[in-house]
């Protein structure tokens, strides 16, 4: 009975490899699911019709196939701020004819995968943020007839292997950081003509041998040597804001090429060499015999089957009733499982759980070893200072003296050696689960925090990142009292006088000001609450992002369920998903923010609602505002509470568009805010009591 149970799972997998077989190509799906997984952010939800579980993705968004509909030939998803990485598996979408990422947000690096593209015509993955070297491997597309790849922030030489791309005609590489000299030379003496085509083209070597190149543009880059003679046809507009060798007053300063970035050499052959390299290799696939390789498919596949049930017989000895073990719910160590009893089920059912199982640890598998060997920018983190764990360790006492926690993260207080007091923040995720994406966003917002430089603003002093034990830290200047949050809800209210509260309000709004307006691109708080807002001695306002890290946690939670935590009662649903790396949702969460800061109230709780709900009745009529001041304050100015109210209205506005800038309400603020004390105020006191604790 066993031995038939055996030949009839046997014979269900059979079954499953013909029916996958004449389905949508599977890799194309699970290509088009790894792409959408290494994306973090959507705010406009433009893959939210990607589901991994529908065979065919020719109606998603973005997403164009051949005249038959069985393969993706197309992928246009421009313009909608998408932000995360180009996955690697992009290359397995083998017909694949026009890859079109424009204006987004991407990050990380140009995979080399993409050079399988065989098919590919379109690339244009310009206007995005992208790092590190051009693959040499883009090479390989040999239809390609358009790459842009301009506006990002790409390092290293021009590979000189894209002359052998016989069809390019358009080639865009303006605004980033490429150098060396442009690879395109020629022995002869040869002028262009209208198109860069020489009378012979013989010793011809890099972008010489492109012939039906027509527009070219590699301005804005850090390009030294000459223009090459046979791309002389090009206007001189293509080669501004270079470092070349050219009277042209349109290029760099000499200062500014002196600080140009080291180049980053990519890997170069000699295009014979290459070329005999990929006859020899094409040679050795083909010399392979037909029915040898029908033999290793088959073979392959038995093992395989013989295999899961050699597994699935030792388990039902293990246990009384006969079920299959399904990996159902994916994690990287594949110890959730549910029980299907496929005695129980149709056979048809029975195909499509197996379906699954395949699916799942296929996927997770590859997608596992693809994360861990993900290429990281060790460039981007050259100027910040990295501790090491046992400097960390010895600065705050063997990590005993905790002084924060969340579910994401420990917060430590310390003191280096010799320097200041530290904050450090570890945070909370196992090593099982830190893949190559969470890597590059680590890398990401530690150079995003490490250009901050105002007095506002919570200085970055540095990080640590460590293998063994795995270790991902960041050092903060310590601010001595704590988070406003603490002061306004914790009983120490008492200390912040009307005063003091005004001299924070005009702090933040300094800090938000310098955050969207001073720098580029803007730098925006993720969570922009009284937590985020810490006070040193002197009670100055110092906004720190300790919460940038909770979208990327969240990813890592949903794929892998082993972060938990039930979160804080009292939080800000404005700095939910969408909002928090919005501008305008800053404006809304800092009026959100004045709110609490006057009335001592929590922005949201279970059992009292919102806090902009209930301060609506009182914002706009003069005689009802005194109602919103905390009731712990004896004293505070009216003229002032009329300035924080109509700020308020301005910040809640239902319509973003007719918010204003952080730069106008900072100006009203510190135009219209006295943080002097008036005469009738000296007069009492218990002002002058108040007083005392302000100072």
């Amino acid at each position: 009975m066993r031995s038939y149970a055996s030949l009839q799972l046997l014979s269900v997998f059979s079954l499953l490899l013909f029916v996958t077989c004449d389905s949508f190509a599977r890799d194309e799906v699970w290509a088009l699911t790894a792409f959408k997984e290494a994306i973090y952010e959507d705010p406009h939800m433009v893959l939210s019709s990607w589901n991994a579980l529908d065979a065919d993705p020719c109606g998603w968004s973005g997403i164009s196939c051949s005249f038959a509909g069985d393969h993706v030939v197309k992928i246009n998803v421009t313009g909608y701020s998408l932000r995360g990485f180009l996955a690697p598996e992009l290359g397995q979408i083998k017909f694949l004819q026009q890859l079109i990422l424009h204006g987004n947000n991407l990050i990380g690096i140009i995979p080399k995968e993409l050079g399988m593209l065989k098919y590919l015509q379109v690339l244009d993955l310009g206007a995005n943020q992208l790092t590190g070297p051009i693959p040499p491997e883009i090479a390989n597309l040999i239809s390609v007839i358009k790459i842009n790849l301009q506006s990002n922030g790409l390092t290293g030489s021009l590979p000189p292997e894209l002359g052998n791309l016989k069809s390019l005609q358009e080639l865009w590489l303006d605004r980033n950081r490429l150098q060396g000299s442009v690879p395109a030379s020629s022995s002869s003496d040869f002028t262009s003509s209208a198109y860069g085509m020489y009378a012979s083209n013989t010793n011809l070597t890099g972008l010489c041998q492109a012939s039906e190149l027509k527009v070219a543009d590699f301005s804005y880059n850090f390009f030294t040597g000459s223009i090459p003679k046979c791309l002389g046809y090009l206007p001189s507009t293509s080669f501004q804001g270079n470092c070349l060798q050219n009277k042209d007053p349109r290029q760099r300063s000499s200062s500014l090429c002196d600080h140009a970035p080291p180049v980053r050499t990519p890997r170069t052959t000699n295009p014979k060499q290459q070329h005999a390299e990929d006859l020899s290799n094409q040679q050795r696939r083909a010399s392979k015999p037909a029915w040898l390789l029908a033999l290793e498919i088959v073979t392959g596949t038995m093992v395989g089957c013989l295999f899961l049930i050699a597994f699935i017989t030792a388990l039902q000895r293990c246990k009384d009733k006969s079920s299959l073990i399904i990996p159902w719910k994916k994690s990287s160590s594949q110890k959730d499982h549910v029980t299907v009893y496929i005695g129980l089920l149709p056979y048809y059912q029975t195909i499509t759980y197996a379906s699954v199982l395949f699916n799942s640890v296929f996927k997770s598998t590859l997608c596992c070893l693809i994360g861990r060997i993900f290429h990281t920018d060790s460039e981007m983190l050259k100027d910040v200072v990295r501790f090491s764990r046992m400097e960390l360790e010895v600065a705050c006492e063997d990590f005993s003296n905790i002084i924060g926690s969340s579910p994401d993260s420990l917060v430590y207080k310390g003191t280096v050696k010799g320097g200041p007091e530290i904050a450090v923040i570890s945070l909370c995720i196992k090593e099982e689960h830190w893949t190559g994406y969470l890597e590059l966003y680590f890398q990401r917002e530690v150079a995003d925090l490490a250009r901050l430089n105002n007095e506002n603003a919570g200085k970055l002093l540095g990080y640590c990142s460590e293998s063994t034990p795995f270790t991902r830290m960041l050092v903060f200047e310590y601010a001595s009292n704590g988070t406003l949050y603490e002061h306004l809800h914790y009983g120490e209210g008492c200390q912040l006088s009307w005063t003091r509260r005004m001299k924070i309000i005009i702090g933040i709004a300094r800090g938000l000001k310098y955050f969207h307006a001073e720098l580029d691109p803007p730098f925006t708080i993720s969570e922009l609450n009284s937590s985020s807002v810490y006070l040193t001695e002197d009670f100055s306002p110092k906004l720190v992002d300790f919460e940038s890290w909770k979208s990327i946690l969240a990813r890592s939670e949903k794929n892998s369920g082993s972060i938990g935590g039930q979160g804080a009662i009292c939080v800000l649903p404005n700095s939910l998903e969408g909002r928090h790396l919005d501008v305008k949702g800053n404006i809304y969460a800092f009026g959100v923010l004045l709110l609490e800061i006057i009335s001592g109230r929590p922005p949201h709780c279970k059992d009292k609602g919102r806090l902009v709900d209930w301060a609506k009745e009182f914002l706009e009529l003069p005689e009802a505002m005194a109602n919103v001041v905390d009731p712990e304050l004896k004293h505070f100015r009216f003229e002032d509470l009329n300035v924080i109210c109509e700020v308020v209205n301005l910040c809640i506005h239902p319509d973003p568009a007719k918010q204003p800038s952080m730069q106008e309400l900072s100006t009203i603020l510190e135009s219209r805010i006295d943080t002097t004390i008036p005469a009738d105020f000296k007069a009492s006191s218990l002002a002058w009591a108040e007083l005392a604790l302000s100072s």
